[in-house]
């Protein structure tokens, strides 16, 4: 790689480091290209970036972004996950890979300037995603106008079912 591309790689991944909700580290050994690509593949499926990149190279794409403070994480074999939609995503994608993978460990995470731990980043993996929670949000909406809806019709239906009653008893006699 000559000079040119690694001040072009530099300047990707600050904007990436600059458009994040959330970066997740972890470390990895011995991943094999179908496990990776397996990563991958669900990080794409949740619109999650992952990316394994020289340290040295991310450490200076780090300064002047809010995210400087994980520079000192960048050590041996880092992978770096992150999402610029959903601040969750990121956590959620690779704390369930290293769920079901021992060769990739989580290491930390950060939110903006926040810094998290492993088992921040655990939590934060745990919390609903940005699409859970608006799908929630509009059932919660959704839920007193069919009540109300309910509720104005069972007067109309029940009054129906009285004259109703009352013709047919009318018919009788």
């Amino acid at each position: 790689m000559d000079r040119l591309q690694k001040e072009q790689l530099v300047a990707e991944l600050n904007g990436f480091f600059n458009e994040a909700e959330s970066v997740v580290l972890g470390h990895f050994k011995g991943l094999t290209v179908t496990e990776a690509t397996e990563l991958r593949s669900k990080a794409r499926e949740k619109n999650v970036n992952i990316r394994v990149t020289k340290n040295r190279l991310t450490r200076l794409a780090l300064k002047d972004t809010a995210y400087e403070g994980l520079e000192e994480y960048f050590t041996g074999q880092t992978i770096m996950a992150w999402s610029s939609e959903d601040p969750v995503s990121a956590a959620k994608v690779m704390n369930d890979f290293t769920k079901g993978n021992k060769k990739v460990e989580l290491v930390a995470g950060a939110m903006g300037a926040e810094i998290l731990d492993v088992n921040a980043v655990k939590s934060l993996a745990s919390m609903p995603s940005l699409d859970e929670l608006r799908a929630k949000l509009i059932g919660t909406i959704k839920a007193p106008s069919q009540k109300v809806a309910a509720v104005t019709q069972a007067p109309a239906k029940k009054l129906a079912m009285v004259f109703k009653a009352y013709a047919e008893k009318g018919e009788a006699a």
